[in-house]
């Protein structure tokens, strides 16, 4: 009984809403109908209805206790990480049933693909806001690291630690692929027609076979290298200063960053 009347609570009030929003939309229509004439009041209606989304009020409704749900578990992976994230506490937490919640997300892992899913949108949208502007990938490793300071548990849960028994499906690796892609092409516009990684190491022949973590970016195989070499270094130290191993040694994380900048700007002879 108790499960079926959380249950009721988290739904119901999505019931309610929808018959309120379908009595007022009733009482709209019949006063618009009136004085346009029924298809006129009908196209009216399609129009507005395109400004202010499809949306009904039982679907607003849902994103809104979906919403909810994620800013608890965000929480939840700020004080236990996210191997810990459970439903049943989210619920707890928001005084329902854990069934209850199980009509928003159907699991842990579902959960946590929308939470990778929102932080890997956010980071590709910053990244190409500043892409578009004509940044150089100084510039757009500032972005990255200016991101990932405003929220480190969202940056560790996609540059850090894989979470045990998760496995991200392929939409969430295409939504990565686009902030690389903007990295590519900053390299590439950097030095078009410098010189790659030397021929004949292992490394030269591992960039000229198919590169699928490039997508099909046809950056030359000096911008490739580039592009890994500030991809792995920048992360490299931004991982080590969020996790606090600079603590203790009396220098600015934010030089050394810089630093590491200097020296990859510098042009491959």
């Amino acid at each position: 009984m108790a499960d079926t009347a959380d249950e009721t609570g988290v739904a119901g009030a999505a019931d309610t809403d929808a018959a309120a929003g379908a009595d007022t939309d009733g009482k709209s229509g019949g006063k618009a109908g009136g004085k346009t004439g029924g298809r006129t009041g009908a196209k009216s209606d399609a129009k507005a209805g395109a400004k202010a989304g499809a949306a009904t009020p039982r679907e607003r409704y849902r994103a809104q206790v979906r919403a909810e749900i994620k800013e608890h578990a965000w929480k939840q992976i700020a004080e236990a990480g996210a191997s810990a994230l459970s439903l049943n506490a989210i619920a707890k937490q928001m005084g329902v049933s854990g069934p209850a919640l199980y009509r928003y997300f159907a699991g842990r892992d579902e959960l946590i693909t929308e939470l990778i899913r929102d932080a890997y949108r956010s980071l590709a949208d910053a990244v190409h806001a500043a892409a578009v502007t004509g940044a150089d990938p100084a510039g757009l490793a500032h972005v990255l690291r200016d991101w990932a300071l405003a929220d480190p548990h969202r940056y560790f849960l996609i540059y850090g630690t894989p979470v045990p028994g998760y496995h991200a499906p392929e939409e969430i690796t295409g939504i990565s692929s686009e902030i690389m892609a903007d990295l590519l092409t900053a390299c590439a516009a950097l030095e078009p027609d410098a010189p790659g990684t030397p021929p004949g190491t292992p490394f030269a022949a591992d960039l000229a076979d198919p590169r699928d973590w490039a997508d099909g970016h046809p950056a030359p195989p000096a911008a490739l290298h580039r592009a890994l070499t500030f991809w792995t270094r920048l992360h490299g130290v931004l991982s080590l200063e969020l996790a606090g191993h600079f603590t203790g040694m009396a220098f600015d994380p934010a030089l050394l960053y810089e630093a590491e900048l200097d020296g990859l700007r510098a042009p491959r002879g």
